[in-house]
């Protein structure tokens, strides 16, 4: 289970405003987490605690295929993503670094108590639960591993490939 307090967007929050392309030429996951969103809220990479949990609108990490957003969010803290759809090269980047996140439609307003639930794809917000779509096993296991280099090198020292 995932608890954290809701940080709300609406649709289309592209990967530029997720992580603005002057940050890129860095590694340092650290400055991409101290930039993380401030193309919609410049106060949010100074605001957002670990745990958090962002909800947002249709067509989420639309835009450039940049690792680097799912990146960034994650090294700030933010512990999943719920939003009605995702943008496809988003979401595989997101289960690759281990960001857990689900399509729901869910209504939450900002500092909400949102409860994620990646087994059964529910997500509560306050006492309202809302049915998303469940993500398929061998995704769970990736992201419980905490993403795909980690999960191959898990298969490998167990002897599978």
């Amino acid at each position: 289970m995932i608890a954290g307090r809701a940080w709300v967007f609406g649709d289309d929050v592209d990967t530029d405003v997720i992580i603005p392309g002057k940050y890129l030429r860095t590694k340092d996951l650290s400055l991409l987490a101290e930039h993380v969103m401030e193309g919609l809220d410049p106060k949010f990479a100074s605001s957002v605690e670990k745990g958090d949990v962002l909800v947002a609108g249709r067509n989420f990490g639309c835009g450039s295929s940049r690792e680097q957003a799912p990146l960034a969010l994650r090294e700030a803290g933010v512990s999943a993503v719920v939003a009605r759809s995702f943008a496809r090269i988003f979401y595989r980047n997101a289960i690759n670094v281990g960001l857990p996140l689900i399509e729901a439609d869910v209504e939450a307003r900002q500092g909400d108590v949102v409860e994620v639930d990646l087994s059964s794809g529910t997500v509560r917000v306050n006492d309202r639960v809302f049915q998303g779509s469940k993500l398929p096993d061998f995704l769970l296991e990736i992201l419980k591993d905490g993403g795909l280099v980690a999960h191959r090198r898990k298969a490998k020292e167990k002897g599978r490939t």
